[in-house]
Formats: structure tokens, sequence, C-alpha cells
């Protein structure tokens, strides 16, 4: 048993997916360190993306924790929920709390995660029901604001606004849904699927304002750039996130478009480390560096963090782009970097009125995909773009059609059986 003198102190900013990674990484070496987690929250760790399940009735509250409800209790953690982080002393390594609080770490990790960009919009401020769409806290105001009789109107016709829109669809009036984009989903669809997937919604009832938006808002009416007239009664506004960064960049760390962390989750400052969607790193596809928001990158980057933060030298370098959506039963999962025949890429691609696969090859590798409809086995193209394989290595022929684990090594198919558990 360590002495309290001897016994390491953690501090984690956040409560999400990469919260989670840092506890069980610290844990897996360091069994007594003393573990603070600060969240503004006030739910234990929950997987976000079901807040959309919520709202159709298909996932209660209590069903959507990412851990059991012992977390916390069986790795000796101290939650304080409801608590925000509101300045970070690098040299006394200390975290002010916005109740008057004071925390000493020895390693600290920012697991802030990221909020809603709203950008300046004329009129907004006539709005009196307006949403975002991004914590379970969002998806609770929002249901209670709306019925059977309610017009919605959603700007963002990405990710959180079209999940959003599933959510609502079978409870409200109807839904339209603009955005200054050309294709629903546009950062994770080319073209053709876009259409498929706009298709589908269309069917259950949305109407859609594509390479348009709001130019006013005169309460409950939008005024769009090409001249229609929306009337509403709800607005959700899901155009894009940002980053939560304010914290590391008043202490100094290095800061794009998101905090900048090396292989080891570390920042530019030392003893504090950052993890989750509040991060850019190493993009396994491209060998770039980008922000990748994505549960299963946070995870990992959490757990990293975690075994750096009790002394222990971890690199994580397979992060890849990947988005995995669907609507109705139509599913599409997107991975990696799409080269263009400009850039030196090919494509291979099936199609069929139930299913459209494209794989993305360049230098001999597979670097990305879009699969839409059939997505069973996309673990093991993941794991070809994240290993960077050499295609001459498999029978890729074969791959193309139908992906087998027996294709890839053993530590390969470690990974992908040990992503499934």
């Amino acid at each position: 048993m360590k002495k309290g003198s001897d016994v390491k102190r953690y501090v984690i900013i956040g409560n999400g997916v990469a919260a989670v990674g840092c506890v069980e990484g610290i844990r897996s070496v360091d069994p007594e360190g003393a573990i603070t987690i600060v969240s503004s929250e006030r739910w234990h760790a929950y997987c976000r993306p079901l807040i959309s399940y919520y709202l159709e009735g298909r996932a209660a509250i209590p069903r959507m924790s990412y851990r059991g409800e012992d977390f916390y209790r069986v790795n000796h953690c101290e939650l304080l929920l409801g608590v925000r982080a509101v300045k970070l002393d690098a040299s006394a390594r200390t975290v002010a709390l916005d109740d008057g609080s004071v925390l000493s770490y020895d390693t600290v990790c920012l697991a802030t995660g990221s909020s809603p960009f709203v950008p300046p919009m004329t009129g907004l401020e006539t709005v009196a029901n307006k949403h975002s769409f991004m914590t379970l806290d969002d998806a609770i105001k929002l249901e209670q604001s709306v019925d059977t009789s309610s017009r919605v109107l959603i700007v963002g016709a990405g990710l959180i606004g079209l999940k959003c829109a599933e959510g609502l669809c079978e409870r409200v009036a109807s839904i339209t849904v603009c955005d200054l984009a050309p294709r629903v989903l546009s950062s994770v669809l080319d073209q053709e699927c876009a259409e498929r997937m706009q298709a589908l919604l269309e069917s259950h009832g949305m109407r859609f304002f594509l390479g348009d938006s709001v130019a006013q808002f005169r309460g409950n009416c939008a005024i769009m750039h090409g001249g229609a007239q929306v009337e509403f009664d709800a607005l959700v506004l899901a155009v894009g996130v940002r980053a939560n960064i304010g914290l590391a960049r008043e202490i100094g760390a290095k800061c794009g478009r998101a905090i900048q962390v090396d292989a080891h989750m570390s920042t530019s400052v030392s003893g504090v480390y950052a993890a989750g969607d509040c991060t850019e790193s190493y993009d396994a596809s491209s060998g770039t560096i980008k922000v990748m928001a994505l549960m299963p990158n946070a995870y990992q980057q959490g757990f990293c963090a975690g075994l750096n933060m009790s002394g222990h030298s971890h690199e994580y370098l397979e992060g890849i782009p990947m988005n995995a959506i669907g609507f109705w039963g139509l599913h599409a999962l997107t991975a990696g970097t799409r080269y263009s025949e400009e850039e030196g890429g090919q494509t291979y691609v099936e199609r069929d009125a139930e299913h459209i696969k494209k794989l993305y090859i360049k230098d001999g590798k597979l670097t990305g995909m879009i699969l839409l409809g059939e997505v069973e086995r996309a673990g093991i193209y993941c794991q070809m773009i994240r290993s960077g394989r050499a295609l001459d290595s498999v029978d890729f022929d074969a791959m193309q059609i139908r992906p087998s684990l027996s294709a890839l090594s053993s530590s390969e198919r470690g990974h992908i059986l040990g992503e499934l558990v």
C-alpha cells in the first residue's frame, strides 16, 4: 500500500467516452492513484449518439449509460457532477472550479469535448423556442417543447441535425431541414450516396432546402436566402461544433482547430494531456493532423492518455476519420481518406438497388471507403486502412467483394475482435 504522499493525483475534466477511457487506462496500471472527474453535466457517462433514440422513445436514460452504474465506485473515482472547471494553473498544477474549490493534480487530462457552433443569424434573438442537440439535457428540453402539432425547423443537414430529425419524426407534425451544402451529410457521403439517403428521409415526410439556409428570422418565421418562408414552432440549430479549447489555450498549450496532442496524448504543456473531440491528432489514413470526433478514437485516446499519465509510455497512431449512421434500417459507414483520380487514387465500386460500396486505393494501400446498405465486416476494411497494409500482401481481388479475417495477421484479427467485445 502506498503512503498518502506517494499516491498519484489525477484530474480528468469531462465525463464522456474519452474520460472513461482515461480512467480505464489509469486503472490498468495504477490501482491506487486518486482520480477526480469534473463534469459540467449532471449525468453519468452516456452514449451521446443515443440521444436521438431517447427522443424516439427507444432508449430510456438508464440504458444510455456508457458504463455500468457502479463504474465510478469500482474504479475508486471521485465524481463531481454539475461543476465546471474554469481555470488551470499549470505551474501550480491546480484546477479551479466554478463552485470556488481548487483541485491539485500531478497529471490532468482535458476531455472537454465540443460545443455547438451557432453562426450569427439575423433575428435569431426573436425566436423563443430554440435548441441545440448535443447533450442529453438538450434532448430532454427539446422533447418537452414539442407535441404532435409542432412544426420543427432544423438548420443543418449533417449527422446531428438528421439524427435529431429522425428522433422527432413520429412525434411532431412536420420537419423541415435546411443547409447551405448541396446535399445531406455533405461531410460524410458523396453525391450518389447522399441522394439515396435523402430519398429515404423524404419518404418519411421530411422536407429539405439544400444549397439554401436562413437569411433572417422574424419570430417563428424563417426567411430563406432563396426567398421561401418557413413557419415553425420549434427551431433546432445543428450547424456544427467547435472543440472546447479554452482551458488549454489559456495556459499556452498549442491549439489549432482543437488542442494539439502528440502520439502520447500529451499537450505542449507539461503534465497536461488531452483526449477526444477537443483534440486534433494523427490520421493514419492520410498521414495528416486533424480533428477526428468519434467514439472509438475518443476512447482509445483517453486510454492512451491514462497510461501515459500513470508514467508509462504508450502511443496511439491508429486513429482514422470514421462515421457510422443509419435511418430506418438504411445504414452507412465511412472511414479513412478518399483520394480522387487527380490525386493519384483509384476507386473500386459496387452498386445495386440495395447497396453501394466504394473502396478508395492509393499507393497500393486501402485509404478509405463508403458502405451504404451493407456494412457487415466493415471492421476488416477499417483495420486495413489503419494499419496501412500493402494490398499485394492479401488477395485484394477477393477482399473487395467479400472481406475476410483470414487475410489479416493474428494481431490485426485480435484488434478487430477486441473492438467487437
